[in-house]
């Protein structure tokens, strides 16, 4: 085959395991021989449409067959897919088919086509048409000079704090991270994963959903993350493989079903996308469940640490120490490795970082620095090598001269009984320049008494890092994937009083 990219996946996996099952989705049911025709089918329909090497394809719509497809057929043609989150605005969908240049939008049927204002020069909605567009194309193979460092993905990042940008992954970077996953993980021919987290974020892609494929197991997609249909999937599935934000797994536990539940089959827990809480990790270890915790970013297409299963107890709060085809370092501003116990910035290095953000030469250049790539995350690291991610650098609070890092303080709160969820901010105040605030959720059915809250924390906190307010919130904002946003939070909770 020329192509030595993901678009050859499906051709490749075909000719190894045609009969094996690669998707279900309700009742129906796709095996890696129909993945590699409907793949193909739909290349030479967009190929049909106009569309040709480089050319930007967008995709916006839930956990869907065609989400799969449509990323295949793009990698068949040397095409670029461009997910799209379906929780976004308009304006903002627009903005990032406009910013990609995409030509070809192919949306679910909840989506309407594309804006006028963009460029895209053709639709497909998913269901009558698209399956008609499918059976009226060639099945004949395409096999187009695709290399690994061809552009695959534009992805873009959150946008937790302005426009997002489009971190441009290659075919390489996107096959690295499924061998890291492969080793670290030790992923089975048989897996069967629960995919309910959104495949337009990378973790559900990148980190479940690709490297599952590539070893030959089915994933069982959900449109959505909802607790009690993830209890009867697993049931029904015998799933052994599902990921995972803390969130996610916080409402499985809480559910009533948790206790009874035949949860016999698990055998793989990803969690990752905001670190995980250690009352949290506790709740599943009772339960005989172990996280595979990680740690990582869309510009490295995600995965940079990793926690297995054997330190998963010992490490309990770590994020593990590099994937196995990675490099991480903590250092300090001039670039030199921390002390252990220092905290520093996080910087990533590997085959599985991207090259740029699309269309941003500046923003790309100032995101590098001798080759590694910048997070803008603290961290320390232990005597063993273990890093454990503590905060956001841009969300650490100075009063007094003392830095203080949110996510400290939050692990605690959150295992505050009467307490759901949590996020500390800094905000102004006369005497230490700032001073950190808890903003919490009660628990369904709780009341939270600010006084008892900060009570709780005397004695196990430093007395400067303990808040010197809590405002009880109805909810808190997040993303798509789960991250707090926590400039929204302080924007409406940052100022006095």
């Amino acid at each position: 085959m020329r192509n030595e990219g993901l678009g050859s996946w499906p051709a490749r996996r075909a000719r190894k395991t045609p009969h094996r099952t690669a998707l279900i989705h309700h009742g129906t049911t796709v095996t890696y021989a129909e993945l590699y025709e409907r793949t193909t089918r739909l290349a030479h329909a967009l190929r049909a449409r106009g569309v040709r090497r480089g050319d930007r394809i967008a995709y916006l719509g839930p956990n869907h067959p065609s989400y799969l497809e449509t990323l295949f057929a793009a990698g068949t043609l040397g095409a670029v897919f461009v997910p799209l989150n379906t929780r976004l605005a308009a304006p903002e969908i627009a903005y990032q088919l406009d910013d990609s240049g995409a030509k070809v939008l192919i949306h679910g049927p909840a989506h309407a086509g594309p804006p006028g204002s963009t460029d895209v020069r053709t639709h497909l909605e998913v269901g009558a048409a698209y399956e008609k567009a499918l059976a009226g194309a060639p099945k004949v193979s395409v096999d187009e000079t695709v290399t690994p460092d061809d552009t695959c993905i534009i992805m873009y990042t959150s946008g937790t704090t302005g426009r997002p940008k489009g971190a441009m992954l290659t075919h390489a970077n996107l096959t690295w991270n499924a061998l890291n996953v492969l080793v670290d993980t030790d992923l089975a021919a048989d897996e069967r994963a629960l995919v309910s987290a959104p495949l337009f974020h990378t973790a559900g892609l990148n980190m479940l959903t690709l490297p599952v494929l590539l070893k030959g197991g089915t994933c069982v997609l959900a449109e959505s993350f909802d607790p009690n249909a993830t209890f009867d999937l697993i049931e029904r599935h015998r799933i052994t493989f599902m990921f995972g934000v803390p969130t996610m797994f916080d409402q499985v536990a809480r559910h009533p079903r948790w206790a009874d539940a035949d949860l016999s089959s698990l055998r793989i827990l990803h969690c990752g996308g905001s670190p995980v809480p250690t009352p949290l990790i506790a709740t599943y270890q009772e339960r005989g469940l172990t996280f595979l915790q990680g740690y990582g970013m869309t510009e490295a297409a995600p995965g940079a640490l990793f926690l297995d299963a054997e330190h998963a107890a010992g490490k309990a709060g770590s994020a593990g120490v590099p994937h196995f085809f990675s490099d991480v370092r903590v250092v300090r501003p001039d670039l030199t490795p921390v002390d252990v116990g220092e905290t520093g910035e996080v910087v990533v290095r590997g085959p599985h970082v991207m090259p740029g953000y699309w269309g941003l030469p500046e923003e790309t250049a100032a995101s590098f620095a001798d080759g590694w790539f910048r997070t803008g995350d603290a961290a320390r690291i232990d005597e063993d090598g273990y890093l454990f991610v503590v905060d956001r650098i841009k969300d650490m609070i100075i009063s007094g001269g003392e830095n203080i890092y949110p996510a400290e303080i939050e692990d605690l709160l959150l295992a505050h009984p009467d307490i759901v969820e949590c996020a500390v901010i800094g905000v102004p105040d006369a005497t230490w320049g700032e001073a950190p605030r808890a903003v919490v959720v009660a628990r369904e059915g709780a009341s939270v008494d600010p006084g008892e809250v900060l009570a709780s924390l005397a004695g196990r906190l430093a007395k400067y890092k303990i808040p010197k307010s809590v405002v009880v919130a109805d909810g808190l904002p997040r993303t798509a994937s789960g991250k707090l946003l926590k400039a929204r939070v302080r924007a409406r909770y940052g100022s006095n009083p």
